[in-house]
């Protein structure tokens, strides 16, 4: 009973991720908003530097550097911006 309450749970959440992922990044907010134009235009920039400023502080945190800091903080803003 308790291992087939876990598969439900675990189901439920790989069922609904798609649909988070798509809502957390940038682009899937502006299209949860349902935003166009100019609006979407400054929201997706704005969304995009609060993301870069997140990012640059998590490679701080990590104590990266260099290439490394660069790589992470491009990587880390795209996956936030989506595609």
């Amino acid at each position: 009973m308790r291992i087939s309450s876990i598969v439900a749970a675990a189901t439920l959440v790989l069922a609904a991720s798609p649909t988070w992922a798509a809502e957390t990044t940038c682009k899937g907010q502006a299209e949860a908003k349902k935003l166009s134009g100019a609006a979407k235009t400054s929201f997706l920039k704005k969304c995009e530097r609060d993301a870069a400023a997140t990012c640059e502080a998590t490679a701080k945190e990590k104590k990266l550097s260099g290439a490394a800091k660069n790589s992470s903080v491009k990587k880390c803003t795209k996956d936030a911006v989506g595609a």
